[in-house]
C-alpha cells in the first residue's frame, strides 16, 4: 500500500494531483501539505508544512510512513524574477531537504519514490527552439530556469550517488480551469479565457507569434502518475524527461477562442515576460518518454479550448 505526500498541494498542479491520487489510492493514503493553514481541496487529509523546515518534513514522512513524495512547492518564472533570492532559496533548499530525507530513509531500508517537476524554463536562448531534444544546450535566462537546471543536476546526482528513486518531467506551460494564474510566463493561456468569458478584450503580455509548448492539465496529471507508476528499470532519465502536449502562439489561441466566441478581441502589450518566453523552446521532442514508459498526449487545441470555455464559464457564473 502506498502512502503519498504531496508538498505544494494548494498550487495549480498539486490541487488536481491530490484529487487524482486520492481517487486512485484512497483518501486515507494521501496527505496534502502546503505552507498555508487552509486547504484548497477536500479530497485528502491536509497538514500545514514549510518544506524549508527539514526536521518537520522528516517527522511527517516518518509519522505517516510515507512511501511516495510529490514535491511541487516553488516560485514560478515571472514571480521569481520579482524575488530572485526567495525563489532560489525555496526552489533549491526545498528540493535539497526532500532529497536528503529520501537519502536517509533509503539508507535506513525505507526508500522513498520522489517526484520533482522541472520545466522548459531550464532551456535557454542557445537551446534548439524547434523539436527541442532531450539532451541539448541548457542556458536558462531566469532565476526559475536556473533553479530548475540546478535541480535536475541534483536529482541525477542523488540517484547516481545514493540510489534515490527520483523522477521528473520538464513541464511545458500547463493550462487548467480549476486554478487561477499563478505567476508563470505561460499563464496568459489561462487568463485569456477569463477575459473572453467576461466579454472583455484581453491584453496579452506576449507578442502575437510567440509559440510555446503547452499541455492541458488532464494530460499533465496523467503523465506524472504514469511516470511514477513506471517500473524502475524503465526510467532511464534521472535528470528530467522532456514532455510535450501541444504548441501554439497567442494569436493562434485567440483565433480558436474567437471561433467559439465571435467578437472576442485581443491586444498585445509585451512586457518583461516576453524576454523570458523568447528564450524558451517553440516545441518539444518527447520521444524518450514515449520510448521509455509509453507517454502519449491525448488532448489537442480544439478540445482544450472547448473544455476551458465550458468550465471557466461555469465557474464564472456560479
Amino acid at each position: 500500500m502506498e502512502r503519498i505526500l504531496i508538498i505544494g498541494a494548494n498550487g495549480q498542479i498539486g490541487s488536481e494531483l491530490v484529487d487524482a491520487l486520492a481517487a486512485r489510492h484512497g483518501e486515507r493514503n494521501v496527505i496534502a501539505a502546503d505552507i498555508g493553514a487552509a486547504s484548497a481541496h477536500g479530497a485528502a487529509r491536509y497538514v500545514q508544512l514549510d518544506v524549508l523546515d527539514r526536521a518537520r518534513l522528516a517527522r511527517l514522512v516518518d509519522d505517516e510512513a510515507v512511501t511516495q513524495v510529490y514535491h511541487l512547492a516553488a516560485l514560478l518564472s515571472a514571480t521569481g524574477e520579482q524575488m530572485p533570492l526567495k525563489a532560489w532559496h525555496l526552489n533549491m533548499d526545498g528540493l535539497l531537504n526532500i532529497l536528503e530525507v529520501a537519502r536517509e530513509r533509503g539508507e535506513a531500508g525505507r526508500p522513498l519514490r520522489l517526484f520533482w517537476p522541472s520545466s522548459i524554463a531550464a532551456f535557454g536562448p542557445h537551446t534548439p527552439a524547434d523539436a527541442t531534444p532531450q539532451h541539448a544546450v541548457m542556458d536558462p535566462a531566469s532565476i526559475y530556469g536556473i533553479s530548475k537546471l540546478a535541480g535536475e543536476r541534483l536529482c541525477e546526482y542523488y540517484f547516481a550517488r545514493y540510489g534515490v528513486d527520483v523522477r521528473s518531467l520538464r513541464y511545458p506551460g500547463i493550462i487548467s480551469y480549476k486554478s487561477p494564474p499563478g505567476g508563470g510566463t505561460t499563464d496568459y493561456a489561462i487568463a485569456i479565457f477569463h477575459a473572453a468569458l467576461r466579454g472583455e478584450r484581453y491584453d496579452c503580455f506576449l507578442c502575437p507569434d510567440t509559440t510555446l509548448p503547452m499541455i492541458y492539465m488532464p494530460d499533465a496529471i496523467r503523465a506524472t502518475i504514469e511516470l511514477m507508476d513506471a517500473p524502475m528499470e524503465r526510467v532511464a532519465i534521472r535528470s528530467s524527461y522532456n514532455l510535450a502536449g501541444i504548441s501554439f502562439s497567442p494569436r493562434e489561441l485567440a483565433a480558436a477562442i474567437a471561433g467559439a466566441l465571435p467578437g472576442f478581441r485581443i491586444a498585445y502589450h509585451p512586457d518583461g515576460r516576453q524576454d523570458i518566453a523568447a528564450s524558451w523552446p517553440h516545441s518539444i521532442d518527447d520521444s524518450q518518454a514515449r520510448r521509455d514508459w509509453g507517454w502519449q498526449p491525448r488532448i489537442g487545441l480544439a478540445q482544450l479550448v472547448g473544455d476551458m470555455l465550458e468550465h471557466v464559464d461555469a465557474g464564472a457564473t456560479a
